[in-house]
């Protein structure tokens, strides 16, 4: 799994690649937290997420933006994050996400702020590799 910060007109755009749809998502919430702040301590205590959403982009959308309402909400800048399960809907229509990431006190980095994930531009596309993503943050 790897990401990449990509200059985006007066945005941060993030691309990333992975074996498996897990891989991809942990990547882009990982490039989230790079397009806040490059280096964190190793302080912050792990904490758990899940995500429910209607599709498979609205669930990487809701996945990003709920770390970005969780990094407000607990002071807290998730880090070494961990896609465990990504479920696709069963007869609910619904597909799951299963997630955890390590929160690193605001008050001990000096971070910039992103306001929100867009859907403009967003991609998940299966490869022969595996898969790709890309989306745009709004800083």
């Amino acid at each position: 799994m790897s990401y990449e910060l990509r200059a985006h007109t007066a945005d941060v755009a993030a691309a990333a690649t992975g074996e498996t749809l897990e891989a991809v998502f942990a990547a882009l919430a990982d490039a989230l937290a790079a397009a806040c702040r490059e280096s964190v301590p190793d302080d912050g205590e792990r904490f758990s997420l899940s995500v429910v959403a209607e599709s498979r982009e609205a669930l990487l959308f809701d996945y990003l933006d709920e770390l970005i309402y969780l990094r407000d909400v607990r002071e807290e800048l998730p880090v070494e994050n961990r896609v465990e399960s990504i479920d696709p809907p069963d007869g609910d229509g619904e597909w799951r996400l299963e997630a955890s990431a390590r929160g690193v006190p605001l008050s001990t980095i000096d971070a910039r702020e992103v306001k929100a994930v867009t859907y403009a531009e967003m991609r998940l596309e299966e490869t022969d590799d595996g898969w790709e993503g890309y989306v745009v943050f709004d800083v």
